[in-house]
């Protein structure tokens, strides 16, 4: 098969599994906290079973590996529990919706600690994503959630978005290192950080409860991180960015039919300006032509 197409395939599972999570989260009827120590747990042992076979265990570890992974793990298990836990309150619609704000955590980071210059492009884009928050915020919750729920189900969702920016900078920081291998480190910071709050002592008695949470770790982190990984080691940077909206569609499909969550036309537009943002930022589309010298005839791209 072609290295674009496998990739393509790759990317489009893994945003496929991504966008269903929300749904085993919720029918599993665990506490969160039960729900992300037990991703944990079998994406640690699923992770750890891949970076055996692939050789990645010798030798490759260092203090300063260690330490920026741990750190990333922290980040990403905050950032599981306060999605996780958004869904409930605000719905996966708009959790996912919101969560997709990602983008612009990242500039707003790179331009406060690193003095990354703020473009008129992007600046263009954060200022029609936070159009779409307002919108968000003001809909009317439906009768599922009350106001209050419904308003700290999208500050969950935004802190989510904020602890993946900070784990995607620290990530940064390991260029060259096999990703699975720091997803390994980071589920296992996980299971130490949640341990001593799981409630071990009363674990699920059926078996469908623990096939949704073996599901979660195996699917959802192990195969849905080797997925990826290998997709984005194919395409090239605007298709993984493309095809990373897939995500958010399948999420609010999924949220749509199976609990039935109809988005109000003000959280549907607000969630619309949130990902065409989001694609643009990701994708460099730019709202303004350059200027083109009258005597130059070529087309700009």
């Amino acid at each position: 098969m072609d290295k674009k197409v496998s990739g393509t395939v790759e990317m489009t599972a893994a945003m496929v599994i991504s966008g269903t999570i929300g749904w085993f989260v919720i029918v599993s009827g665990q506490p969160v906290l039960d729900v992300v120590f037990w991703r944990c747990v079998f994406g640690a042992a699923t992770l750890l079973v891949v970076c055996a076979a692939l050789g990645l265990l010798r030798g490759a570890f260092t203090v300063r590996l260690l330490a920026l992974a741990a750190l990333g793990g922290v980040a990403i298990v905050l950032n599981w529990l306060l999605l996780f836990v958004s869904y409930s309150r605000a719905s996966i619609s708009i959790s996912t919706a919101v969560y997709n704000t990602q983008p612009f955590m990242l500039v707003a980071l790179g331009t406060v600690f690193f003095s990354e210059r703020l473009t008129i492009a992007k600046l263009t884009w954060l200022l029609i994503a936070f159009a779409g928050m307002l919108l968000i915020v003001l809909a009317k919750p439906d009768a599922a959630s009350s106001g209050s729920n419904y308003f700290a189900g999208i500050l969950m969702a935004l802190g989510a978005a904020f602890f993946y920016a900070i784990a995607a900078i620290i990530t940064k920081k390991l260029a060259g290192t096999p990703p699975h291998l720091i997803a390994l480190i980071q589920v296992c910071v996980g299971i130490v950080m949640l341990a001593p709050f799981a409630h071990l002592s009363a674990l699920p008695s059926d078996v469908r409860s623990w096939s949704i949470l073996v599901t979660v770790g195996v699917v959802h982190t192990g195969l849905m991180y080797i997925l990826l990984y290998g997709a984005i080691q194919k395409l090239p940077t605007h298709l993984t960015g493309s095809l990373s909206f897939i995500y958010p569609i399948v999420a609010i499909l999924v949220d749509y039919l199976a609990f039935g969550h109809r988005l109000q036309l003000t959280q549907l537009l607000g969630a619309a300006a949130i990902l065409v943002a989001a694609a643009g930022m990701n994708l460099g589309w730019s709202l303004w032509k350059p200027k083109v010298d009258a005597g130059d005839s070529r087309s700009t791209p």
